[in-house]
């Protein structure tokens, strides 16, 4: 921003708390005047939080550019033809705002815009010799989140840069995605936050390859697992990370006792049933059953883990898999709820069953069995008996079930062996996720039958990249890294203004000299915040440090008697006093900082 007086630019700081502000970020964006809550997960940006944006949108857009990006712009509200020949209509789920226009065309509020961005890239890429070509929009999505939370790291409608390449083969495809690795490391860089790069999983997108840029933050809602060797370098969000057994089946004895079926009278969890049999959980068999409109999936893994359930979403292919009613897995097992097991299940895998709906209706679904390879030549075993009050003990995998559909279905955590060095463990951290770059291949050229003409004239699909930045995010992340319990820290390169000016004066004469200042230091070049308002000091110097520029100009009757003014620097709070000619040859040499060294 250019210099501006108070009197022109209120600050719209409060001094309360919101009360469904929960974490830094959030209280300190609203205290501080940067935005304002218009509804459940959807903010207002005032002039010093939009200014912000602004910012960090050209930090972002200029590193684009440098790494070959090509700017366009796409509209919010995208066309059902887009989502329905990719097939994410519906999978989608509800998280998609969908409506219908006054000529019962069906539209959605972009959550994302690769169908939207292909769409486009088919009106013209018709050639190999045009690709690969990157592009990018910075523009509005919109998630109906069923829980949006802190403030403007999980809201409704956000903005993002999010950019689509498309190569004529996979080997293009990782030239770029290498580059959109150096480019978020340096737009991440430029704004100075510390990010994690981690493995992620690709979700609804699909593709081969994903890569989070994570934030390291006890608020974070993801998990990220990095190998305690510095050495390996291995870094992973949890929901991706595979699960390496220290468990070895070839090492084992083998159980030779037949199956025995053993009465465990209302011991239905795994903790109960091993404590009243007296055994070890490692050597249990855990079923997890849930469901969803179209299939019932059963899991099987060890019995001292847990479900990843995004791993066997993933496998599936289903959006949403809530836990199984207790009626489902009565006609799936035969028993109640806390009894299933593979020996002996009464369904196999891709059978159809019809499961009574509330209203008295059925519906049928299909059964999809899942077993974690990690049960793969187990022996002595303990699994449910599929009979209410019944467990299996001295089950073999091999002799008694078929696994099918074998997967790694365990959510790793922390102290389990690192999948990429297989020597050293892993430690657990919480992340904000600020970056997610993908490898998507062809499947959305594909689905939308998009081709160019190869160098044999025949045509073939486009493999795609896809990289995504959401900036309120980006913004939250940073004030998340960089508060403390007065206020916002703002480095140079984002503040709003590189000075808040605190004139303390008494009368119209003192005023004078001190805008007469102002205008001095606004001739330096430098953008200057003054705070003319006839307000205590006490109150201004509290709203200097709340919305945190990088420093602070202080000056009262010292100033005119002596000549000298106060200077405070806002990330170390250190205040030194400054003749003013020193002071404004430090504005225009840009050497302010060198003004607080010893």
């Amino acid at each position: 921003m250019q210099s501006a007086k108070y009197s022109q630019l209120p600050t719209f700081t409060q001094k309360e708390v919101p009360k469904d502000a929960a974490i830094a970020s959030h209280q300190l964006m609203i205290r501080a005047g940067f935005i304002r809550k218009s509804a459940s997960g959807l903010y207002s940006y005032l002039p010093f939080g939009y200014d912000v944006y602004r910012k960090i949108e050209n930090i972002i857009r200029d590193i684009m550019n440098e790494f070959g990006g090509i700017e366009v712009h796409l509209p919010l509200l995208t066309n059902r033809e887009y989502w329905d020949a990719s097939g994410r209509w519906q999978r989608m789920g509800k998280e998609m705002m969908r409506m219908t226009d006054r000529h019962n065309v069906e539209y959605a509020l972009s959550p994302t815009h690769e169908e939207a961005m292909v769409a486009l890239a088919s009106g013209f890429l018709k050639s190999y010799r045009q690709l690969p070509v990157n592009l990018y929009q910075i523009g509005e999505k919109f998630r109906d989140e069923i829980r949006p939370r802190y403030g403007l790291i999980r809201c409704r409608e956000f903005v993002m840069k999010d950019a689509y390449s498309f190569h004529i083969n996979n080997e293009s495809l990782d030239v770029t995605y290498s580059d959109m690795r150096k480019a978020y490391r340096k737009i991440f860089d430029t704004i100075g936050i510390e990010t994690i790069p981690v493995q992620a999983d690709s979700g609804s997108m699909g593709g081969s390859g994903s890569e989070e840029f994570m934030v390291a933050s006890e608020i974070g809602e993801e998990t990220l697992l990095i190998c305690k060797d510095k050495n390996c370098g291995y870094s992973s969000n949890q929901e991706k990370t595979e699960y390496i057994s220290p468990y070895n089946p070839q090492t084992s004895n083998p159980d030779i006792n037949p199956p025995e079926k053993v009465h465990t009278p209302d011991q239905k969890t795994i903790e109960e049933v091993a404590n009243f049999l007296k055994k070890d959980k490692k050597d249990f068999i855990k079923s997890v059953i849930l469901e969803n409109e179209e299939l019932i999936v059963v899991a099987f893994i060890p019995g001292d883990r847990e479900l990843n359930e995004i791993k066997i979403s993933n496998y599936t292919g289903a959006n949403e898999l809530l836990p199984a009613t207790a009626e489902a897995i009565r006609i799936i097992t035969g028993a109640e709820p806390g009894y299933a097991g593979p020996y002996q299940l009464p369904v196999k895998n891709g059978q159809k069953i019809r499961i009574p709906l509330a209203d008295g209706r059925e519906t049928e679904k299909t059964v999809f069995l899942a077993y974690d390879r990690n049960l793969r030549g187990r022996s002595g075993l303990v699994g449910g008996g599929n009979d209410t009050g019944y467990h299996y003990i001295h089950l073999s995998q091999e002799r008694d079930f078929v696994m099918e559909n074998v997967y790694d279905l365990v959510l790793a955590k922390e102290g389990d062996i690192c999948p990429s060095c297989g020597k050293s463990l892993l430690w657990e951290t919480k992340g904000i996720e600020v970056g997610h770059i993908f490898k998507l291949g062809d499947k959305y050229t594909r689905s939308m039958e998009v081709t160019v003409l190869n160098e044999n004239g025949k045509p073939i699909y486009p493999v795609m990249g896809c990289y995504g930045i959401g900036l309120g995010r980006t913004i939250a992340t940073f004030i998340e890294q960089n508060h403390d319990d007065k206020g916002i820290i703002w480095t140079p390169r984002l503040s709003p203004f590189y000075f808040y000016y605190v004139a303390i004066f008494k009368d119209a004469e003192e005023k004078a000299a001190m805008d007469a200042f102002y205008d001095e230091v606004c001739i330096t070049g430098k953008s200057v915040y003054y705070d003319d308002r006839k307000e205590t000091p006490g109150v201004k110097f509290n709203d200097a440090d709340l919305v945190g520029f990088p420093y602070q100009i202080i000056i009262g009757k010292n100033y005119l008697s002596s000549g000298t003014i106060e200077l405070k620097e806002r990330a170390t709070m250190k205040k030194v006093s400054v003749e003013k000619g020193a002071f404004l040859s430090a504005c225009r040499e840009d050497s302010i900082p060198s003004l607080f060294m010893d």
